[in-house]
């Protein structure tokens, strides 16, 4: 009985020795060895300039390593961190080396997007979406509103597919919807309404208000027998218009109204 009992002493003696062995191996020799729960937080590096770098993660007790394949931002200077990997606040051990993307100190050359004749919003998104930024609008006479009428770079006109710096700023003519023909006002005194809406209408105007009077006069410049310039009066029948504004001959933009006053006729329906 005394040797069962000695035997089963030593049992329990050497599993609490074996027990104890293992503990202090998992929970104090390799979480010493492996800093087991003291994790790193990685900073946010995205903008750092390269020569920042080296102190910045020493202080932290974490390397980097920049990748050969640089790239570029316009919203960045170069020299400056475009990506990092691991990304900001992941948990890392002491040590970990960081991989970085650094912004190249020359930008790429593309070639310029196609944005004519879209509109300004659009224009936007697609230079916005190849790192082109939009510069100064200018609007001009032109029947296309707010449609890109020619782009341009430090001034000069370009070309579509015209290779161009990334980041570069794009200025633009944009139609302001009104167009570029200027002209001089028809001549419409004396005609009917009839007559005188197709001509407004052919000349790429608009027919403003009706007035209808009683009774009309035109005032001619003539030659009298002496060669001095007189006005006649002249009366206009019924129906016919006898003064309009813009009057004839005015420079007048296509588009605009044109007001006609017509002697009243008491035989026809009124306009």
């Amino acid at each position: 009985m005394e040797k069962f009992t000695y035997v089963i002493k030593n049992i329990l003696l050497m599993a609490g020795v074996i027990t104890f062995i293992l503990a202090f191996i998992f929970y104090i020799y390799f979480p010493f060895k492996t800093n087991h729960g003291d994790n790193i937080t990685v900073p946010n590096l995205v903008g750092m300039e390269l020569d920042n770098l080296e102190s910045f993660l020493r202080d932290r007790d974490l390397r980097y390593e920049i990748l050969e394949d640089s790239s570029f931002s316009s919203e960045y200077l170069p020299y400056t961190v475009l990506q990092q990997n691991p990304s900001a606040d992941s948990k890392v051990k002491e040590n970990r080396k960081i991989y970085l993307t650094i912004n190249s100190k020359v930008p790429p050359k593309i070639k310029m997007p196609n944005i004519i004749n879209g509109s300004v919003k659009n224009a936007q998104l697609i230079l916005r979406s190849y790192d082109l930024k939009l510069g100064q609008i200018r609007y001009i006479p032109d029947l296309a509103m707010n449609a890109v009428i020619k782009i341009y770079k430090d001034g000069d006109s370009l070309s579509v597919d015209e290779l161009i710096e990334k980041g570069s700023i794009i200025d633009l003519d944009v139609g302001d919807g009104l167009g570029n023909q200027i002209f001089n006002a028809p001549d419409l005194i004396g005609l009917d309404f009839d007559e005188a809406k197709f001509t407004i209408i052919g000349s790429g105007l608009r027919v403003g208000l009706i007035n209808y009077q009683d009774s009309g006069f035109v005032y001619n410049k003539i030659l009298d027998d002496l060669g001095n310039e007189i006005y006649e009066k002249t009366k206009i029948n019924p129906g016919r218009i006898f003064k309009q504004f813009p009057e004839k001959d005015v420079r007048v933009r296509i588009g605009r109204k044109v007001n006609l006053w017509i002697v009243e006729d008491s035989t026809n329906e009124q306009y």
